[in-house]
């Protein structure tokens, strides 16, 4: 299997303001940052839920839990609570991993094969709800082998299947039998990780303190205190000011610290894409030379000059370049607003009164919806609207929250963002698989392709390392004929550290970073301060 544990292969909702103080620590917010053993970093989103089993750092890197698996600096699954990489059988359909022995949780209870497997029944009990379940689809059922082992039974083989053992371990004692969202876990999180919970102020601050009995090594930093701070603007001032040690900021923020002394400024490539969605039942979206004319309207690279700060790649689908051997080189989209108004021509779309084009008495025009709070999603969506209006597209442009897109998003486009940079299966099946649509944010615009579908299902079932790439990349030409999205950039991360700090190592970001998940401070457990 060294095809995948070899090879290369949150969005967490801002919270209201103060809440439920959990766990006993002291009210006033840090002013400083001179605490020798101590790090003080700033988030701007804050998870709902710190369990595993509700999406807490479900790409793994949560500094509480640990999964079976998790990643190197290389993006390669590597054993955590798993003794040696998974085995899988001849067919592909059955994992079986030993586990790692002398672990403790942080109750001071025994790590062993049970936990495993009542982590993973949780996750697959439809009473639990856990909205993580929709992604554990290709697990059948958990079961333990032996004192020291678990086995997991697949429907049908999964190539990337280590990549998904990254799922936090709970301790049995916290699967309560009932809905995952109601469990104490969720407030009161225990498990194995480098880093122990101490408090969570909802709105404020979390609070975790070092695992000195970690089987991994003891951290040296010994308090990791996280402030949320949702404005973009205010976490640069306060950064500024010295209230953090570290925070991420927009690309434009971030390079206003540069050259500065004390601080350093980090740049991430990433996996991270931001797209627009064209749901298939809109009249206007689902057009396909609307598609095409709309991917060849975009200039990608002055985007990402001018929104950007220079600080991303173009994206012409889910599959980054990053992702080495599953990526096509040729699937791109050549800016050409000449071949996107022929486009249109040739299908009948006729440049009308105000320079907008309709067919059959349709205007071309659709709402293009984006989260209200997201100033880069909102930039992005100005300039894809400017872009193609010179086209004859009309784009109406409006922010709202998440309670309000979600039911809107089978008849209008949105400016989505996601990715990963570990697998392409993670990403690219549940957006545009025709089995997935509509379910969530999993292929809302319904996308549906027999070619897409054929080859992302060769793609998942196949051990073969050779077959998977040139299965993704077929994926990636078929959307060149038939473009789903109008994929625009894969951004880069940027982030602010104060002082000096030995440990870092720098990785390639996916969607999900910042502090308690992957970034700078992905890991943490092996940071220190210079003597």
């Amino acid at each position: 299997m060294g095809g995948i544990w070899g090879g290369t292969s949150r969005f967490g909702a801002a919270l209201g303001a103060m809440g439920l103080v959990v766990g006993l620590a002291s009210c006033a917010e840090p002013t400083s940052t001179s605490n020798a053993d101590g790090l003080v970093l700033a988030d701007p989103y804050e998870d709902e839920s710190l369990s595993p089993l509700m999406g807490f750092a479900e790409e793994g890197m949560s500094k509480i839990f640990d999964g079976l698996t998790t990643h190197d600096a290389q993006r390669r699954p590597r054993p955590a609570l798993a003794a040696e990489a998974p085995k899988p059988s001849a067919d592909g359909k059955t994992w079986t991993v030993r586990l790692r022995s002398g672990v403790r949780f942080h109750d001071g209870s025994t790590f062993g094969p049970e936990d495993v497997v009542a982590t993973y029944k949780a996750l697959l009990d439809p009473k639990a709800a856990s909205p993580v379940a929709s992604s554990y689809r290709m697990l059948a059922d958990v079961r333990q082998k032996g004192t020291d082992s678990v086995e997991f039974r697949l429907e049908h083989p999964y190539a990337p299947f280590p990549h998904k053992l990254i799922l936090g371990i709970v301790p049995s004692e916290a699967v309560t039998g009932g809905k995952a969202e109601a469990a104490p876990i969720n407030s009161r999180p225990v498990g194995t990780g480098p880093y122990r919970f101490a408090e969570w102020r909802r709105g404020e601050r979390l609070v975790l303190t070092a695992n000195p009995a970690y089987w991994g090594g003891a951290p040296k930093i010994q308090r990791l205190t996280v402030l949320f701070v949702p404005d973009d603007n205010t976490r640069a001032q306060r950064m500024t000011r010295g209230d953090f040690d570290g925070t991420v900021l927009p690309p434009a923020l971030a390079g206003t610290f540069a050259g500065r002394s004390g601080t350093t400024t980090y740049h991430h490539a990433s996996a991270d894409y931001r797209g627009v969605m064209l749901p298939q039942k809109n009249p206007v979206t689902a057009d396909l030379a609307i598609r095409r004319a709309l991917n060849m309207a975009v200039d990608r690279d002055g985007m990402i000059r001018a929104l950007l700060s220079g600080r991303g790649k173009p994206a012409y689908g889910p599959v980054p370049q990053v992702l080495g051997e599953f990526a096509e080189p040729s699937a791109t989209f050549r800016h050409d607003p000449a071949e996107a108004a022929r486009v249109l021509d040739a299908a009948g779309w006729r440049a009308g009164a105000g320079g907008v084009r309709s067919k059959d008495g349709k205007a071309a025009r659709f709402t293009l919806m984006y989260p209200a709070g997201d100033s880069v999603r909102k930039a992005l969506a100005n300039g894809f609207a400017s872009d193609v209006g010179k086209v004859g597209i009309k784009v109406d442009l409006v922010g709202l929250g998440w309670d309000a897109i979600e039911p809107r998003m089978k008849d209008d486009a949105l400016l989505m963002g996601g990715g990963t940079s570990l697998d392409p299966d993670l990403v690219a099946y549940g957006l545009l698989h025709s089995s997935q649509a509509e379910d969530g944010f999993n292929n809302p615009g319904s996308y549906k392709d027999p070619q897409v579908d054929a080859a992302l299902d060769r793609g998942r079932r196949t051990l073969d390392a050779s077959a998977r790439a040139d299965a993704y990349k077929a994926v990636q030409r078929r959307l060149m004929e038939n473009p789903p999205w109008v994929f625009l950039v894969f951004l880069d991360h940027s982030y602010v550290t104060r002082g000096q700090w030995t440990g870092y190592q720098q990785v390639v970001d996916p969607h999900v970073h910042g502090v308690l998940s992957w970034g700078p401070w992905w890991n943490l457990e092996k940071w220190s301060r210079p003597a």
